[in-house]
């Protein structure tokens, strides 16, 4: 499938235009919208560490502040008006609480000079109570529709997460697994930006009904985006 002026960028990003604005996949799993300066992302899951460590399950528990540093740096690259954190934001229920008090003072932060919109997701279905933004079920710009969990039917002109694309792409005899856009050119699903979630496969049978047609994956790579169609991806 082809995107309406998919074109590559000097950032390692890939822009195209979804209801009539130019979107650009970063290789951070970022979504950037250029005329409106609003940065998107899905999925951070803040405290998973230390949610998986109160059931005995010990994880390196730094992956808040991974994901508030990559967070960090692309404000910082794009100087966003706009910052729409697509649900999902926290782990549970009680993750706001276990923050440390550094990454509670850069979030707070984030809000300076900008808006800043906690779209409400399954894990986080209240938002944020402590924190600075607004918390609200779905957001709006122009045209595009910002929702966590995306409708389960073909629907135009939605952005959504909770679902972790991922894509396995055969090359050279070896498979390379990566987090990826998942978008059929009228909607786009965002990959998780959280430093320690997982992902599902692009060909698991739950994006089969979200798509017109076979979705075009936008692959992560290390410092770009790379178009992958339907037939050159596996399953895991």
């Amino acid at each position: 499938m082809k995107l309406q002026g998919l074109a590559a960028r000097p950032d390692g990003g890939l822009s195209f235009c979804l209801a009539d604005m130019e979107v650009v996949c970063r290789p951070s799993g970022a979504l950037w919208l250029v005329d409106q300066r609003a940065l998107v992302v899905a999925d951070l899951h803040f405290e998973k560490g230390s949610s998986y460590a109160r059931r005995g399950q010990l994880l390196p528990p730094y992956d808040t502040r991974e994901t508030l540093d990559r967070l960090e740096a692309e404000i910082d690259r794009l100087a966003p008006r706009t910052v729409v954190l697509l649900g999902d934001s926290f782990h549970d229920a009680a993750a706001e609480d276990r923050l440390a008090n550094d990454d509670r003072a850069r979030l707070l932060a984030l809000a300076g000079g900008r808006s800043l919109v906690w779209v409400q997701g399954n894990h986080d279905v209240t938002g944020p109570t402590s924190l600075l933004g607004d918390v609200v079920a779905y957001h709006v710009v122009g045209s595009l529709s910002f929702v966590h969990e995306p409708a389960r039917a073909p629907l135009r002109w939605e952005v959504a997460g909770h679902l972790h694309p991922c894509a396995r792409v055969r090359a050279l005899g070896s498979s390379v697994r990566r987090r990826c856009f998942a978008t059929d050119g009228e909607r786009i699903i965002l990959p998780a930006f959280g430093s320690l979630t997982g992902g599902l496969n692009l060909r698991d049978p739950a994006f089969a009904p979200l798509m017109r047609q076979p979705p075009l994956a936008l692959v992560l790579g290390v410092d770009r985006v790379h178009p992958v169609g339907w037939a050159s991806l596996r399953g895991d």
